[in-house]
């Protein structure tokens, strides 16, 4: 069983920039007891980098936290989302009702998503069934799964950007620069900030420090998020950075070491999936019954409805990977994706 230690509200980084643990209460995903959010400081207000989820538990502690630095939702002049799922951009509309000249800046492709995944979510939901159904899932099994994301909603209050970014872009607060780099694979629009002067890297779910972040393949992900999450994790192994702050957990300080890891880890799952083809062709739904998940010892029939779909998406984005290797050839037989080694 997963042990957290307290959230700390508030821990200053260095002078002008606070992290922010705020609560998150999500029974499925245990090993989250928080997001961390970061609070910059800037000559004509403050920059917050992701906001939590909306619940009240959020709201009041970062409202808490503010009220302790003399501060309040309106001295927040920007918003910087890192990426659109609910735990990191959920308050974004409500610091915005609060603070309507908080400015809003996020990845183009992510503003992209923000309709399909909490306002027409039906079509997306629907395309998504089919994906799983394709993939090998029971068709009484895939209508859970693919409404297993309906309760997130809840924790959204959407804001809309004012601002849009590609990666490359500084964003400077007259204080700090801040570079955007853009690192899809978690979601598409992913983005990272990298502070230069002080070689700070703010990671958002990129990189965290000891959970392997979730790359799934989804009909809103492109066609090889791993592959896109790996030549992201390239682009950060020769900056110049001190200290990692991640989207959760805790800050570190050795990234290449970090990201060494997490790239033996992938290798490890894709040599695991090879010797699954050995023995013959395949659909995503089978191999992923047959891997090995860290799942506090339940069987693959007793998996919660979020965890199997996690792990069922992740199987897809790692076999699609091998396939776009070359390692793997894909078929479609009777209504199904099937793959087997070349």
């Amino acid at each position: 069983m997963t042990i957290n230690p307290p959230i700390m509200p508030i821990r200053e980084i260095i002078a002008g920039m606070y992290q922010l643990q705020l609560p998150l209460a999500d029974k499925r995903m245990p090993q989250l007891s928080h997001v961390n959010a970061y609070l910059i400081q800037g000559t004509n207000g403050w920059m917050l980098i992701d906001t939590g989820w909306n619940s009240p538990s959020t709201q009041q502690t970062l409202e808490s936290v503010l009220k302790g630095l003399n501060l309040s939702f309106t001295d927040i002049s920007t918003l910087v989302i890192t990426h659109c799922h609910p735990d990191h951009c959920g308050l974004a509309g409500r610091i915005k009702h609060l603070s309507p000249r908080t400015r809003m800046i996020m990845h183009s492709w992510e503003a992209e998503l923000l309709e399909s995944r909490y306002i027409k979510f039906s079509e997306p939901q629907k395309k998504m069934n089919n994906l799983l159904v394709n993939h090998g899932v029971p068709s009484d099994t895939a209508d859970a799964l693919g409404a297993a994301f309906l309760p997130a909603l809840e924790f959204v209050n959407i804001g809309l950007p004012d601002s849009l970014v590609y990666g490359g872009e500084m964003i400077r607060t007259g204080v700090f620069d801040l570079e955007v780099i853009w690192t899809p694979g978690h979601s598409p629009g992913h983005i990272c900030l990298y502070e230069a002067r002080n070689q700070l890297l703010f990671s958002g779910d990129h990189v965290l420090p000891s959970i392997s972040p979730n790359i799934s393949y989804h009909i809103l992900s492109g066609d090889n998020p791993l592959g896109d999450y790996i030549n992201a994790l390239s682009k950060l192994v020769n900056l110049p950075v001190a200290q990692v702050h991640p989207g959760h957990e805790y800050s570190f300080a050795d990234l290449q070491g970090r990201v060494q890891v997490i790239l033996d880890h992938h290798n490890q799952r894709e040599k695991e999936i090879v010797e699954i083809m050995i023995s013959g062709s395949y659909n995503c739904y089978e191999i992923a019954a047959k891997l090995k998940w860290n799942m506090r010892n339940l069987s693959w029939e007793n998996f919660p409805p979020l965890q199997k779909r996690f792990a069922i998406t992740e199987t897809i984005a790692h076999v699609e990977h091998l396939r776009w290797k070359g390692k793997i050839r894909k078929t479609y037989e009777n209504d199904c994706f099937n793959y087997h080694l070349v």
